[in-house]
């Protein structure tokens, strides 16, 4: 009962549940009983008896919104998105890559709502943007020439396993 940190509420399950323990309750069925069916804790089932008593089935329907109300609207969420996709050098910094503080800064430029860094990732999660390296290999590689050292140069460069040694004349058996 209860759900595990993490786990997402499924809003609509957890209001058919609700609405089945209203008609068992209505049948005249125990309220441990109602708990034991639905799978709730008791208090829950004597929660809702109280609620169906004074609002009737109404008072059971699912909430339509959980937990604080979100401070950014989709169309900003589309700003954001188009502001990460022209790099942070739009923003004035030197280097394309974005830091928590960087992203926040964006967010506030974007939409003027402040957020703390923290917080700017799990926007950028929600958007579908994950948390990456830079490569960080030189402009001027040239990719044939380290395949040509590799098969060439490496083999000769190599060090290999040398002869095996004759065997020690110390003994390491215990007598």
């Amino acid at each position: 009962m209860g759900n595990p940190a993490g786990v997402r509420r499924d809003f609509s399950e957890l209001e058919k549940r609700r609405l089945r323990a209203a008609q068992l309750l209505r049948d005249g069925v125990h309220q441990a009983e109602v708990a034991r069916q639905v799978s709730a804790h008791r208090q829950s089932v004597s929660r809702w008896a109280a609620q169906l008593k004074q609002g009737g089935v109404r008072a059971l329907k699912k909430a339509r919104h959980a937990g604080r109300r979100a401070r950014l609207r989709p169309e900003d969420l589309r700003r954001i998105e188009k502001g990460l996709k022209r790099g942070p050098e739009a923003l004035g910094y030197e280097t394309g890559l974005w830091t928590s503080w960087r992203v926040a800064h964006l967010i506030e430029q974007e939409c003027g709502v402040k957020y703390h860094p923290v917080q700017a990732w799990r926007i950028l999660r929600q958007l579908g943007w994950s948390c990456q390296r830079p490569v960080g290999r030189a402009l001027e590689r040239d990719e044939d020439k380290i395949g040509r050292w590799k098969q060439e140069r490496w083999p000769e460069i190599k060090k290999k396993p040398g002869k095996k040694a004759a065997p020690s004349s110390l003994s390491t058996k215990a007598d």
